[in-house]
């Protein structure tokens, strides 16, 4: 308890109550939407600030902000903020990394646990897998990354036959809970805990794909000031446990 109230009052001290608090409209992929849902409500109590938070696929955020939609801070890849900051569509000196994200394998709670130790023992799980759920290719790194590593692998026809595109955001992981979908692909932070889902473990590291998600504050908002309160907040050394938690690696 000494140390909770500690914590908070370190929050406190680094993020004092605002007489002019503000609204911070923060627009996030899928991946750390357990973080958010813990530590907005903290951010929001410690400085008086109300942050409203959308979560949309990847590259529909990219476009987004591509097309000039207005938001105060971006949580992505940090690829994709690269991307945007080559475009000016970031603030390039107000950005931070939080954690790494992998890709995980997941089966129906209770269902045969095929082996995925080996880049063979993967192959031979996909093509002896009755159907297959991952990220649609064209909506996040990740279902891209599988598009790219089934070829690779020489298996793009017989998975093209099974596949279901869905992403997390959107369901994928629940069709492998209630058993619509035989293995399912997603980042860590997207599946370690979902109910009714039994992870295989991450994929063997020749086919991995290593994520790190960061935020920025982008180029159009409106309270530059709050936003980047918000961007350190989310990277304090006392939430790093809360990044752990929900499938994140810290970097070093």
């Amino acid at each position: 308890m000494k140390r909770v109230l500690a914590a908070l009052v370190v929050c406190l001290f680094q993020f004092p109550l605002a007489a002019g608090a503000t609204d911070i409209l923060l627009m996030s992929g899928g991946a750390p939407k357990d973080v958010l849902i813990t530590l907005i409500p903290q951010f929001e109590k410690a400085t008086g600030h109300r942050v409203i938070t959308q979560h949309i696929l990847v590259s529909a955020l990219r476009q987004k902000i591509l097309a000039g939609e207005n938001a105060d801070v971006l949580l992505m890849p940090t690829s994709v903020l690269d991307n945007l900051a080559t475009m000016h569509k970031i603030q390039p000196e107000d950005r931070a990394a939080y954690g790494i994200l992998k890709l995980v394998a997941i089966v129906k709670d209770g269902a045969p646990r095929p082996n995925i130790s080996s880049i063979d023992a993967f192959r031979r799980a996909l093509v002896d897998a009755p159907s297959v759920v991952y990220s649609t290719p064209a909506s996040t790194p990740s279902g891209a990354h599988m598009a790219s590593m089934v070829s690779r692998l020489g298996i793009s026809e017989i998975v093209e036959r099974k596949v279901i595109y869905r992403p997390a955001l959107e369901g994928g992981v629940s069709m492998v809970a209630e058993g619509r979908a035989a293995i399912g692909i997603y980042p860590a932070s997207e599946v370690v805990h979902v109910e009714g889902v039994a992870s295989l473990g991450p994929l063997p590291e020749p086919l991995q794909l290593t994520l790190v998600y960061g935020g920025a504050v982008a180029a159009t908002s409106k309270a530059p000031g709050p936003a980047l309160e918000l961007i350190r907040f989310l990277g304090l050394p006392q939430n790093r446990a809360v990044w752990q938690h929900e499938g994140f690696e810290i970097p070093h």
